[in-house]
């Protein structure tokens, strides 16, 4: 039931009117649908259509800007460049530590089509947002870019092409399945689709925990070995994605870097940095701090879980669960307390939001681990709504203070220009 990215969003998908942008609907690429009347974006597109395509449109430097062919090997720059992809905190000089995952998704891209295309699509996106400062919909369709559209057709393809893989799903479908989803994940958080975002989350955990890449314990605490096959573990990528620094929210972050356009996982506006924002910069990274420390003994706990080789040894580690999932509630009531004077979760700073996603994605991690009791399945709809609720909230926030931002540049320019 957690395989088929087309399945799961079927019910958004049905109530989702085409937009009709180009070159994929915005609003079907964040449900994962094709658009009826549209050439399929899944279709297998030669470098030379594509430089033809983008020189009919209009588009600056497409014509010239040649089409990089399908690494034949993988160089330690090449893993270098991937791990600073992965994550838009790295444009800030933070270190992400996901050298080997980056590997793993190399490795599988060079015979991988559907994992080849997303890489593809993660590297057109980072280039065009480090280039242009901004990739939203909105401000492309204001500035078309060929990296851009690129970006966005090889995600459609890979989006189909992973579909179809998973029509029968074998070891290799699996595989290719998580590690598309650690990249979607990164593409997501690159266009700033924070709720589309929660969805890849929820998919990816669902599918690892449903063919096992972890070891389990069924009702009667009998032993469930991991899949036969070492799965990618999609777990561990995200919680160091969040987990590393958050150069928004620490003290030491410069002005410079604190005034881009882009939106990190931890970003907070430039009105909320300046307007009662010095008890925010004392409170947000102890509070993080102490999430980060979670994190690093639930990557511990998932190390030893990933070990387990008896019914015994797992019954052991339960305690130690047990305490993190403790961890986890003490530390959402100490953040409740800290923010008590909020009385809705769109005027909480940005900061805080991301945070209690980070907290959702831990207790969800925390939850399916030595877990396949018959129960699990209903108090897993209920932590994947708050995620996705939570994905959500920050969507709209982040796309408020686009909309602001446009605004606030457009009266500016009126100024200093009037007509």
């Amino acid at each position: 039931m957690h395989l088929d990215w087309t399945l799961v969003l079927a019910s958004r998908i049905r109530k989702v009117k085409c937009d009709e942008k180009k070159p994929c609907c915005q609003k079907c690429i964040d449900t994962g649908r094709t658009c009826d009347g549209y050439e399929s974006p899944f279709r297998v597109v030669t470098s030379r259509s594509i430089i033809n395509g983008a020189r009919a449109s209009g588009i600056p430097g497409a014509a010239s800007r040649p089409v990089r062919p399908a690494l034949t090997e993988i160089s330690p720059a090449d893993i270098d460049l991937l791990n600073r992809y992965f994550s838009t905190k790295t444009m800030f000089d933070v270190k992400l530590g996901c050298d080997e995952e980056a590997r793993e998704v190399l490795e599988a891209s060079l015979t991988d089509p559907t994992v080849r295309h997303a890489v593809s699509s993660l590297r057109s996106l980072r280039e065009h947002l480090e280039t242009s400062g901004d990739v939203s919909a909105s401000a492309a369709q204001q500035s078309p870019s060929y990296g851009y559209d690129y970006g966005v057709q090889q995600y459609c393809m890979a989006l189909g092409g992973l579909a179809s893989n998973l029509s029968s799903p074998g070891s290799n479908a699996l595989k290719s399945a998580l590690l598309c989803c650690q990249i979607f994940i990164s593409i997501e958080q690159v266009r700033g689709n924070y709720g589309t975002m929660a969805q890849h989350i929820i998919q990816g955990l669902g599918i690892m925990h449903e063919y096992r890449a972890r070891p389990t314990l069924d009702d009667a605490n009998n032993l469930v070995p991991a899949h036969h096959a070492q799965l990618p573990l999609l777990d561990a990528f995200v919680i160091k994605l969040f987990a590393a620094p958050c150069k928004f929210a620490e003290p030491s972050a410069t002005a410079d870097k604190e005034g881009g356009k882009a939106v990190s996982m931890c970003a907070i506006s430039r009105h909320e940095q300046t307007v009662g924002s010095r008890n925010l910069r004392t409170i947000v990274p102890d509070m993080r701090t102490e999430l980060t420390r979670i994190s690093t003994s639930t990557l511990d706990f998932l190390v030893k879980v990933s070990s387990v080789d008896s019914a015994g040894n797992a019954l052991r580690l339960l305690p130690e669960k047990t305490a993190l999932l403790e961890s986890l509630k003490s530390w959402l009531m100490d953040l409740e307390l800290v923010h008590a004077d909020i009385k809705s979760p769109g005027t909480e700073p940005l900061a805080v939001s991301f945070l209690r996603l980070f907290h959702q994605i831990l207790k969800i991690i925390l939850v399916e681990a030595l877990n396949s009791s018959s129960n699990l399945q209903a108090e897993l709809r209920t932590e994947n709504d708050r995620l996705q609720g939570i994905g959500s909230i920050i969507d709209e926030r982040v796309q408020s203070q686009r909309k602001n931002s446009s605004a606030l540049d457009l009266i500016d320019n009126r100024l200093k220009c009037p007509a």
